[in-house]
């Protein structure tokens, strides 16, 4: 998986642009959690798809977390996979929740 990671503010907004042309993937990570590291190595082994997918480091940027929750209108949690499409969130999951074989039919649909 290649990761693009989401360390600014104006990348909150960059997302939300690029998201009216396909879906893009958000990944929230706590580099403290082990659920969180079991979850992105499940989507590193997994995922194979061409969604553009951002990565963003929970301990290190917590601003920026707070304002994808805020902007997407999503409650936090971590790990959290969000699906951005249209400039709004259309799905989002946590914790084992998060599911390769869904998102792909999200993503791809």
């Amino acid at each position: 998986m290649k990761w693009i990671e989401l360390s600014s503010p104006e990348q909150v907004e960059e997302i939300r642009n690029k998201s009216f042309q396909g879906p893009i993937l958000v990944f929230k990570h706590s580099t403290s959690c082990n659920i969180s590291l079991m979850v992105k190595m499940r989507l590193d082994q997994q995922w194979a798809f061409g969604v553009p997918s951002y990565f963003l480091d929970l301990k290190s940027y917590r601003k920026v977390s707070n304002l994808v929750a805020d902007v997407f209108s999503v409650h936090h949690e971590s790990p959290q996979v969000l699906v951005i499409k249209d400039g709004e969130c259309i799905f989002d999951a946590s914790h084992f929740d998060v599911q390769v074989a869904e998102l792909n039919e999200i993503c791809l649909n």
